[in-house]
C-alpha cells in the first residue's frame, strides 16, 4: 500500500496550488502532526483524513481539521464524522489552505479521473445566501451544491460556515452527507476551536466543496482484518466493532442509545443545570430535577420519538454505531442538547430543538454557544445584566422549584434564541468578535467581578477561552494544551490532581493517535489497541506510530499557555465535586479528605494548589517521553 502522505496546498489569494509528498512516519503520520508542522510554518488551515481512509475498517473516515484556533489561541484539532470518505476521492490526504481570498469565496476541488486536482476560488455574496431558506450554513451548503454538484461524477461533500463565523471567534464548520445529489438531514460539525471563524476571517472562504472519482489503493481485505482481530480478541472485526459501539447504537441496559440517551439515563445527581448552579444544590434536589425534568420528560420524549421509532443514521460512513439520532431534521447529541438544554434552563425537546437549530443555522460551535447563553441568562436572572442591554425582552425562569418543563422551557428557549440573534447583530453589549472571555473581562471591569465569576470556561494565553465538556469532574478544567475535546480525563472517579494530570497526558496520546490516523473515537474500544499492529502489518510502522504520537503530544504541550481559572464558579465546581464524592458516593480516601480540608480552610489557596498539581502531573508525564 502507498505509504506517502499527499498534501494539496492551495493559496486562496490567487488559486495557485501544488502537490507535495511526505513519506509516512518520516516523521509525519497524518493530519494532526503534519497539520501542526504546516500551521507553524504558514498559519495554514489543514483539512484531511488518515492513511486508512476509504478502507474497510469502521470509523476510519473521520475528517480532521487543524490549525491555530481563533478562540482557543493555541494549536487545535477538530473533527467531523464520515467526511473523509468523500475527501479520499480527491486522491490527496491533506488540504492545506494558505493566503486570503480578495473577497468572500468558495473553494472548488474536483478530481474526476484526471491526473491533477481541479482548483478554483470563486467569489460569492455570503449574506445574500445566508438570508435564503433554509438559512445560514444550510443555505450555503445548498447554494454551493446547486452551483457545482453537477460537475462531479459522484456525490461531493460541502463544508460551509454561517454568520457566526463573521460575528464571533467560535464559528463552526458544518457539513452534511449528500445522497443522490441532495443534502441529507444528518449534519455533522467541526465545531470546537472556531475553525469556521478562521476559514472566513483569515482565508475569506465561506465554503469548500470537494469530491471526485479518483481510485487509489485502499485496504479492503476483510479476511486479513478478521485474522488481526481473531489474534487479539478471538472474534471477527465486525463482532468486535459491534460490541464496542453499543452505547452509540442502543444499550439494552438503559433501554436507550446514543450519547444523549445513555448519558442522561445514567447521570443522576451529577446533572448540570441552570448555568452550573446545580453544584450548589443538595443531592436530593439534583435527583429530583433528574427524575422529574429529565427521566420523565426530556429523556422520555427522546426515547419515544427517536429510539422507539429507530430514527438513527450514520454520518456518511457506513457504520454499525448509527450514532446520529434524529427526530425529523433535528439531530440529538448530548453536549449541544445539554448546553442548550438543562444548562440554559431548557428541559423540553421542542424548545431545545428550536434553540439548537437556531445555533446551527448561524453556524456556532454549539457547546460554546450554549455555555455563553447559560451564562448570560444567569446574569439576567440575578439582575447583573438587564434585558435591554442584551437585546432580549424578558428574564428567564432559572430555578427548579415550580419549573414547568414545557412552558418555562419554551420561555427560556425563546430568550436563548434572542440572545443568539443579538450576538450576530451585535445588539447592546454583545460584541463577541474577540470572544466571550474578553466580553466577560470588560463587563467585570464596569459591573463588578460577579459577572465573570458566573461564567465557566478554561483560559489559554491572553485571549483564549473554551466552554468545557459537560461532565461534573475536575478533568474538564485541567491545564492542558488542548481543551474542550477529550484530550483529558473526564471520568467520574476521584483522582489526586497530580495523577489526574498524568493520566490526562496518557489519554491525550490515545485520542491523538485516533485523530492522526483519521479514526472516530466512538470506535476507540478496539482502535487504540489495534492501530499500532495494523500499521505494523501494512506499513512496518507500528512502534513508530506510538513513538511519533508521543512526540506530537510533547510538541503540542510545549506551546501550553493554560491559565489558572478566571471564574469563582470553576473553583466551586471542583470543590463541590470533591465534597460530593465523599458525602454522596461515600469515597473514603486520605487524599480526598486532605483536599476537601484544604478547600474548606482556604478555597483560593487550595484551588491554586490543585491546579498546579494537575499541571505538574502533565509535565512529569511529558518528561518521560
Amino acid at each position: 500500500m502507498d505509504s506517502r502522505l499527499r498534501v494539496l496546498t492551495v493559496d486562496a489569494t490567487n488559486s495557485f496550488y501544488r502537490l507535495d509528498y511526505y513519506r509516512a512516519g518520516q516523521p509525519f503520520f497524518g493530519p494532526v502532526d503534519l497539520g501542526l508542522h504546516l500551521a507553524g510554518r504558514f498559519n495554514a488551515l489543514c483539512i484531511g483524513g488518515g492513511l486508512l481512509a476509504g478502507s474497510i475498517l469502521p470509523g476510519s473516515n473521520r475528517l480532521i481539521i487543524t490549525g491555530f484556533s481563533p478562540c482557543w489561541g493555541g494549536f487545535y484539532v477538530s473533527t467531523m464524522g464520515g467526511a473523509a470518505l468523500v475527501f479520499d476521492n480527491l486522491g490527496v490526504n491533506l488540504l492545506s489552505i494558505i493566503g486570503r481570498a480578495a473577497s468572500p469565496s468558495v473553494l472548488y476541488l474536483n478530481r474526476n479521473g484526471v491526473e491533477h486536482v481541479e482548483v478554483e476560488v470563486l467569489p460569492v455574496d455570503p449574506q445574500r445566501i445566508w438570508d435564503e431558506a433554509p438559512g445560514g450554513v444550510y443555505a450555503m451548503m445548498e447554494h454551493v451544491l446547486n452551483c457545482f454538484g453537477d460537475r462531479y461524477g459522484s456525490d461531493p461533500r460541502v463544508l460551509a460556515v454561517g454568520p457566526a463565523a463573521a460575528a464571533t471567534d467560535f464559528g463552526a464548520i458544518g457539513s452534511a452527507p449528500v445522497s443522490k445529489g441532495r443534502l441529507t438531514h444528518v449534519d455533522t460539525w467541526a465545531g470546537r476551536g472556531g475553525f469556521g471563524s478562521k476559514m472566513l476571517q483569515q482565508h475569506n472562504l465561506v465554503a469548500v466543496i470537494f469530491g471526485g472519482t479518483f481510485v487509489d489503493e485502499d485496504f479492503r481485505d476483510r479476511k486479513v482484518a478478521d485474522e488481526w482481530f481473531a489474534d487479539k480478541y478471538n472474534k471477527r472485526l465486525k463482532t468486535v466493532d459491534f460490541e464496542a459501539t453499543t452505547k452509540y447504537r442502543f444499550d439494552p441496559r438503559f433501554e436507550t442509545g446514543g450519547t444523549f440517551g445513555v448519558n442522561y439515563a445514567t447521570v443522576g445527581g451529577r446533572l448540570l443545570y441552570f448555568n452550573y448552579r446545580s453544584i450548589y444544590d443538595s443531592e436530593e434536589q439534583r435527583q429530583a430535577v433528574h427524575d422529574r425534568l429529565i427521566v420523565n420528560h426530556y429523556l422520555k420524549q427522546f426515547n419515544q420519538e427517536t429510539i422507539e421509532t429507530k430514527q438513527q443514521f450514520h454520518c456518511g460512513e457506513p457504520c454499525a454505531a448509527v450514532c446520529k439520532k434524529l427526530r425529523d431534521e433535528y439531530k440529538k447529541d448530548y453536549e449541544p442538547y445539554q448546553t442548550m438544554g438543562p444548562l440554559s434552563g431548557v428541559f423540553d425537546q421542542r424548545a431545545a430543538e428550536r434553540l439548537n437549530r437556531k445555533s446551527d443555522v448561524y453556524g456556532f460551535d454549539a457547546i460554546s454557544s450554549g455555555g455563553v447563553i447559560a451564562w448570560l441568562m444567569d446574569c439576567l436572572d440575578t439582575g447583573l445584566l438587564k434585558p435591554e442591554e442584551l437585546g432580549v425582552r424578558e428574564r428567564p425562569m432559572f430555578q427548579a422549584e415550580g419549573f414547568d418543563p414545557v412552558a418555562d422551557s419554551a420561555h427560556n428557549g425563546a430568550i436563548g434564541e434572542q440572545l443568539l440573534d443579538s450576538i450576530i447583530q451585535r445588539r447592546g453589549l454583545l460584541d463577541l468578535r474577540d470572544g466571550a472571555r474578553r466580553l466577560a473581562r470588560l463587563l467585570a471591569r464596569d459591573r463588578g467581578s460577579d459577572i465573570r465569576n458566573s461564567f465557566v470556561f478554561t483560559s489559554f494565553a491572553r485571549r483564549g477561552w473554551m466552554v468545557p465538556n459537560q461532565y461534573w469532574t475536575p478533568g474538564i478544567l485541567a491545564p492542558m494544551a488542548v481543551m474542550g475535546k477529550y484530550y483529558q480525563y473526564y471520568g467520574n472517579d476521584f483522582l489526586p490532581p497530580r495523577e489526574l494530570g498524568r493520566i490526562s497526558i496518557a489519554l491525550m496520546r490515545n485520542e491523538l493517535m485516533l485523530d492522526n490516523t483519521g479514526f472516530c473515537r466512538f470506535h476507540r474500544g478496539w482502535a487504540e489497541e489495534m492501530l499500532p499492529p495494523i500499521f505494523e502489518s501494512l506499513y512496518g510502522l507500528g512502534q513508530r506510530l506510538v513513538d511519533q504520537t508521543a512526540m506530537t503530544v510533547n510538541r503540542i504541550h510545549s506551546r501550553n499557555a493554560s491559565l489558572f481559572w478566571s471564574s469563582q464558579r470553576c473553583i466551586d465546581f471542583v470543590h463541590t465535586f470533591l465534597k460530593r464524592k465523599r458525602d454522596v458516593e461515600g469515597v473514603r480516601r486520605p487524599e480526598l479528605d486532605q483536599w476537601i480540608g484544604e478547600f474548606d480552610r482556604n478555597q483560593d489557596d487550595a484551588a491554586w494548589s490543585f491546579w498546579y498539581e494537575m499541571h505538574r502531573g502533565t509535565q512529569e508525564s511529558l518528561r518521560e517521553i
